[in-house]
């Protein structure tokens, strides 16, 4: 049994926090493509992270993967797909039907690289937060209270 959420008081009461409910909403949908193709998501330190997807029979030129802002979609399409070949196989079981996968990404993540090995589409990510967004320490008594003070007094008396 599915729960539907309705997050529309949060969107009345609340400022800036529109694409958390939006992803939260998205979510809260299910996602329609099924299983297929399986993934793992690993992270492998404190801002690298790596996707893996099992996509066996697809070629390089088979993928295209999209990174758009705070969005990375995988798709797959099969070149020469025939339903003509259908009468060869006994039994058909590597899968070779299209998809789109989406995975939702936080600020700041960004796509490195991509590479398919195996049959294993492996895709890098990694966590830049820019210098202006990172804590920093500000230091105490860089300037005496009197000194601003003067400061401010003679900028008064400028005017």
């Amino acid at each position: 049994m599915r729960t539907v959420f309705d997050f529309s008081p949060y969107h009345r009461s609340t400022v800036g926090f529109d694409r958390l409910f939006d992803t939260l909403e998205t979510l809260a949908q299910g996602d329609s493509s099924g299983n297929y193709p399986p993934y793992d998501i690993e992270r492998l330190d404190e801002d690298s992270y790596r996707i893996t997807l099992a996509i066996a029979g697809f070629a390089e030129h088979e993928i295209e993967l999209t990174a758009q802002q705070n969005l990375l979609v995988i798709t797959a399409r099969k070149e020469g797909a025939d339903e003509g070949d259908a009468g060869r196989y006994l039994h058909r079981g590597i899968a070779t039907r299209a998809f789109e996968r989406r995975f939702q990404l936080a600020d700041h993540v960004e796509v490195r690289g991509a590479r398919l090995l195996n049959g294993l589409l492996a895709v890098d990510l990694v966590r830049e937060v820019p210098e202006a967004m990172k804590p920093r320490k500000i230091a105490i008594g860089g300037a005496d209270l009197h000194q601003i003070a003067e400061a401010a007094t003679k900028a008064k008396k400028a005017t």
